[in-house]
């Protein structure tokens, strides 16, 4: 079936389309070419905004984390059914939606895809199963490596860099994972040896291993295996005044080697001022708009309840005395890495939290490409990924963005920037952070635009004056070329894909790791690998090209 979409302003950045007027044209799930015959359907989406669907980088939808959150906020899914809203079945939570209700809420907002950050290589096979039961959009998770014994292990034994990539690329492929993610390299392994700092180039425990040391040898396996998404670094001393430093230090580390920042307002933080605590927002711009290998994604801060959930165990021990309810859980995942939950309630009248928004908001305006720029609140960590509408809003109008600060804490408009900034973003540029952006950053070739060969995953909105009001609620969506969405109401189930990569390593280093699993680990090697077809059936599982040398 031919279905024709006409008249719509097309905002398509990786197709150098900026509003211009246009028809698109989709049959089998994807979009063609003009074929130059008569459609079998035609949908008229005259003066409509039409983008692809969106795509989150960084949000924490599935694995053990999740889990132990949506156990510790049960009364989220006591207080909130979620039956009325479209086909969905009950559920509820707004910071631990169940699985069915997060693909729900992404579809209702436009998003076709969304990505977990934080997938412990001991914790795939659940995190999976637990992605795959998440309708309406594609998945996929990213590895966690550093901290875990085996990695360490190797890299103390003096390995060179062709073995530690042979062992990350057989874990990316052994786990079906599309990154890696490094958090807190060497922190949370000396966690467990009740270390409760780190500094980049201090000695870990026991391997006597520097965090620098384990961050460039992870960046340059990345490099070497030519993963298309560059190592995503959740970095040094989240949430600590002065963490700037740090960052800045984990940047220069590479040494010019592709990297991306994941959730930077957490670690862009100064000391200035009479509390001690102030913006660095300006230096991270300054780096990221000099450095064409850096990209970040922000991490916002909104107001209001939400919890906290990391494998930063040192982190989240760190702030659980700040927990709101009064509850928290830390604890050690043996030989890989550990996992800390702790609800935490950001309030507009207290000077830190609203700062941490205005340094949020500062990234964002300062930071002059889009396309190494990415709309996250690190979800749940920051607000729900549910905020998003509302944090476009403020990006994109300056007057309503003003008006929000002189809501705050009064201490707040002295203590940064913010004031000063004119920038508004454009619907183009929307489209490139929340689209385009992510797309090329993970390799996704055909997603993230609307050139023929794309999934037809397409978006349609009303252009409102109230950018929050457009954003949330698209007049339709579609995933794979099928109509899912309709005024913000879910009208059609679909099940997602699962994004991996397989790249290419020397079989001789599974010998290694299947040695230390019978010495040291409480499952079987050939147990712990997860074939294709336990996650999709058919052709659920889309497997991305690896470009060695190709950076």
């Amino acid at each position: 079936m031919l279905t024709k979409l006409a008249g719509g302003r097309i905002y398509d950045p990786a197709q150098g389309r900026d509003g211009e007027v246009g028809d698109l044209f989709v049959r089998d799930g994807r979009i063609v070419a003009d074929p130059g015959v008569a459609p079998d359907e035609t949908i008229d989406l005259s003066g409509k905004v039409v983008m692809a669907g969106a795509i989150d980088i960084h949000s924490h939808i599935a694995g053990g984390k999740v889990n132990l959150a949506r156990l510790l906020m049960a009364e989220e899914h006591r207080a909130e059914p979620f039956a009325a809203e479209g086909l969905c079945r009950c559920g509820g939570g707004v910071a631990t939606p169940s699985t069915h209700v997060t693909g729900c809420r992404y579809a209702q907002m436009g998003y076709t895809a969304a990505f977990e950050p934080a997938m412990l290589a001991s914790n795939a096979r659940h995190a999976h199963l637990e992605m795959a039961d998440i309708p309406l959009i594609d998945t996929g998770g990213y590895l966690v490596l550093g901290n875990d014994d085996l990695f360490l292990e190797l890299l103390a034994s003096g390995a060179g860099e062709a073995a530690i990539a042979d062992y990350v690329g057989w874990m990316l492929t052994a786990t079906r994972s599309l990154a890696v993610k490094s958090v807190n390299p060497g922190g949370i392994n000396a966690f467990k040896y009740n270390q409760r700092k780190l500094d980049v180039d201090a000695a870990g425990p026991f391997h006597e291993i520097s965090p620098r040391r384990i961050l460039t040898a992870l960046a340059a396996a990345v490099r070497r295996l030519g993963v298309p998404h560059p190592l995503h670094l959740h970095g040094f001393n989240l949430g600590v005044p002065g963490n700037v430093e740090a960052t800045l230090e984990s940047i220069a580390a590479v040494d010019g080697l592709p990297l991306h920042l994941t959730h930077v307002q957490f670690h862009a933080y100064g000391t200035e001022g009479d509390r001690r605590f102030s913006s660095a927002a300006t230096q991270i711009a300054e780096m990221v708009n000099r450095t064409p290998t850096l990209s970040i994604d922000v991490g916002q801060i909104m107001f209001g309840q939400t919890v906290t959930a990391s494998a930063d165990t040192m982190a989240q021990m760190r702030t659980s005395g700040l927990a709101h309810p009064k509850k928290w859980a830390v604890m050690d995942i043996e030989c890989d890495a550990g996992c800390g939950v702790v609800p935490f309630r950001y309030r507009d009248k207290a000077f830190v939290n609203a700062l941490q928004w205005a340094i949020g908001l500062e990234l964002f305006l300062l930071v002059t490409d889009p396309w190494r720029i990415f709309l996250t609140t690190d979800h749940p960590n920051g607000a729900p990924f549910t905020s998003y509408p509302e944090l476009i809003r403020l990006l994109m109008d300056r007057d309503y963005r003003l008006a929000k600060l002189a809501e705050l804490h009064p201490d707040v408009p002295a203590h940064c920037i913010l004031p000063s900034l004119t920038r508004e973003y454009t619907l183009g540029e929307i489209a490139t952070m929340t689209r385009a952006a992510p797309a090329r950053s993970l390799g996704l070739k055909d997603r993230g635009h609307l050139g023929p060969g794309a999934a037809a995953d397409v978006v349609v909105y009303t252009d409102r004056e109230d950018r929050r009001a457009m954003f949330e609620t698209p007049d339709l969506v579609f995933k794979d070329g099928r109509l899912i969405v309709r005024d913000g109401v879910v009208v059609a189930l679909a099940a997602g894909r699962t994004h991996v990569v397989e790249p290419g390593h020397d079989p001789a280093i599974e010998a290694w790791i299947d040695r230390r699993f019978e010495a040291r680990m409480g499952q079987k090697l050939a147990h712990f690998r997860i074939s294709a077809d336990e996650i999709r059936d058919g052709d659920g599982l889309v497997r991305h090209d690896c470009r060695p040398g190709a950076f």
